[in-house]
């Protein structure tokens, strides 16, 4: 197995280092059978919780905090994501093995958790050359990537010790209204059609679907694959905001970084991804094998997209606002608002067709 084809970390960014000595002697004391001495990488992708890479000895670990300069809420609690793994490997096998949290801030300045390291392929917007990117095998990738996430919706979460991880009655009407609170305590610049997608929200709210696990970041470079054979899905990572609510919202908001080849340009030079390569399903094809999957309702999916993207844009908005105030000094947030700016177009053009799919198309 050529270990070139595996998600590869990087230096350390500015701002972002480590106690390397306090964390050592944590770990040399948590996890007694290593040994010494500990070098410390950064894993690029991610804009919100930060992923090191420990190399301790011949062990491979990889470490989970809170970004600097941000208070620790539900979404940046190393404690609760610790339990999710936790319990979810009871249920459900492609999650990496949780091995110790640390709430002593002295360590390394705030909570983190490490688990093991799941040797594969991470499908970053830019993947490395030597992958087998052909049309049937992002064909095969796609449609293990739809059924893994409706497996995922059909788990037993109560039988996983999940059940007291949200509150699923009400769930659409609390993220609609949340997330329009959180743009707002965030805004930074006017976007109209930012606000326009928000009214359009509060006033279609579909019934609830049910309830189900669900992740709420689930996407191509949340995953990791087996290099000789890109549709075995060998972990799913990033569960931090992970709770109990409606599968759909769940849905939607892995509709909002899938990009089709006929989107519009300036939603496929975002580049989430490489899910507009040929081979890839389109976003209608997820939507229907989803739903052959689930046996669920996808008759207002526009509301589910229109969610997503809403959602990413409070998301992007929030990670601007703290560059902007100083709170972060990672020159990739310096252009996000752009960002915010595509998703309010984007919104706004699948709402005047009336539809998710053929979006550059009259």
């Amino acid at each position: 197995m050529d270990p070139n084809l595996f998600d590869q970390a990087f230096s350390v960014r500015p701002g972002e280092e480590l106690d390397t000595a306090k964390l050592e002697t944590y770990l040399l004391a948590q996890l007694p059978d290593s040994s010494g001495p500990l070098t410390v990488e950064q894993f690029p992708g991610g804009y919100s919780n930060l992923t090191y890479l420990l190399r301790i000895g011949q062990r491979e670990l990889v470490l989970r905090r809170p970004p600097f300069g941000r208070k620790i809420k539900t979404a940046h609690d190393m404690g609760r994501e610790y339990h999710i793994l936790s319990n979810l490997e009871k249920v459900y096998a492609h999650v990496p093995r949780p091995l110790a949290f640390c709430e002593d801030e002295d360590v390394i300045g705030a909570p983190f958790y490490i688990m093991e390291r799941i040797q594969g392929v991470v499908l970053r917007a830019k993947p490395s050359k030597d992958l087998n990117l052909s049309p049937g095998n992002m064909r095969n990738l796609s449609e293990a990537f739809i059924d893994n996430l409706a497996a995922i919706h059909t788990l037993d979460y109560k039988a996983a010790g999940l059940g007291e991880l949200g509150k699923p009655e009400g769930y659409v009407e609390r993220q609609i209204k949340g997330w329009t609170k959180r743009y707002y305590d965030a805004q930074t610049d006017e976007i109209p059609q930012i606000e326009a997608a928000a009214e359009w929200l509060a006033e279609n709210m579909p019934p609830e679907s049910g309830a189900a696990l669900i992740h709420n970041d689930y996407k191509y470079d949340n995953l990791i694959l087996d290099p000789h054979d890109l549709s075995n899905i060998l972990g799913v990572l990033d569960w931090e905001m992970a709770t109990i609510g409606d599968p759909l919202m769940d849905l939607g908001t892995t509709l909002g970084f899938w990009v089709d080849p006929d989107d519009p340009q300036e939603l496929k030079d975002l580049a989430f991804g490489i899910t507009s390569i040929s081979g890839n399903y389109t976003r209608m094809q997820l939507v229907n094998r989803y739903a052959e999957r689930t046996g669920l309702d996808l008759s207002q999916v526009l509301f589910y997209y229109v969610y997503a993207l809403f959602k990413i844009a409070v998301i992007v908005q929030q990670i601007y606002a703290r560059y902007k105030a100083g709170h972060s000094q990672d020159e990739r947030f310096a252009r996000m608002i752009d960002v915010v700016r595509v998703m309010g177009y984007v919104s706004n053009r699948a709402l005047e067709l009336g539809r998710i799919n053929h979006l550059s198309m009259v």
